[in-house]
């Protein structure tokens, strides 16, 4: 049996997809508010918002599931493995 007879891997499915985005969602949120929590940023200053566009995703889910958000264009690859929220 030769390597060009084994099947391509499945597409993940919908719901795994959904959970993946959620994740990063949710580790995006933490990471800039993370951020914006340092010292020097007190709350009685004028405050200032977090740089942090891409993260690295969440590795509870398989390098599949990246490429086919970033496939769908709800995700952006921008470089050694960070992703970032595509740009409606």
């Amino acid at each position: 049996m030769s390597s060009s007879d084994t099947p391509p891997p499945a597409a993940p499915e919908p719901r795994e997809l959904k959970a993946a985005m959620k994740a990063f969602r949710k580790r995006l949120k933490l990471t800039c508010l993370d951020d914006q929590s340092r010292i020097g940023v007190g709350p009685m200053s004028s405050g200032r918002t977090s740089g942090i566009v891409g993260i690295t995703p969440p590795n509870q889910f398989p390098q599949a599931v990246w490429d086919e958000l970033v496939r769908q264009g709800k995700l952006k690859y921008s470089g050694n493995g960070q992703y970032e929220l595509a740009q409606p």
